[in-house]
């Protein structure tokens, strides 16, 4: 009797995984629940914004706005090197993942904007 239970659970639960997956996946729904994720989600939200330090840095560099887009999705925030709890504008240093480990971001992000400060190439 408790074998029977625990299938039809099981067959229960699978069918029910199956279908959460693919309504999720039509909505296109993300589950920024790190603060890595959270961070860079905020970030990208908002109006970009680029100093004139870092359009020279991109110019110098060659980086353009799709490798900085990648970086801010799939990045590394280094909150040691980040001002969080600065006022009004926060300071994020975010660091490139494999083929753009050697690009870091230093992005300030205000209320409505986000502001990319610095471009640094290692």
């Amino acid at each position: 009797m408790l074998i029977k239970r625990i299938g039809y659970y099981l067959v229960g639960l699978s069918l029910g995984s199956i279908a959460v997956y693919f309504f999720w996946q039509k909505k296109q729904a993300t589950f920024d629940y790190g603060m890595d994720a959270r961070t860079l989600k905020s970030i990208r939200i908002k109006e970009r914004l680029f100093s004139d330090d870092a359009k020279n840095a991109m110019h110098k560099f060659d980086i353009d706005s799709l490798k900085i887009n990648t970086i801010l999705y799939t990045g590394d925030v280094n909150f040691g090197k980040s001002k969080p709890r600065q006022e009004p504008c926060p300071e994020y240093y975010i660091t490139g993942t494999k083929d753009l480990e050697k690009v870091s971001l230093l992005v300030k992000r205000c209320e409505s904007t986000a502001t990319i400060e610095k471009i640094i190439v290692k």
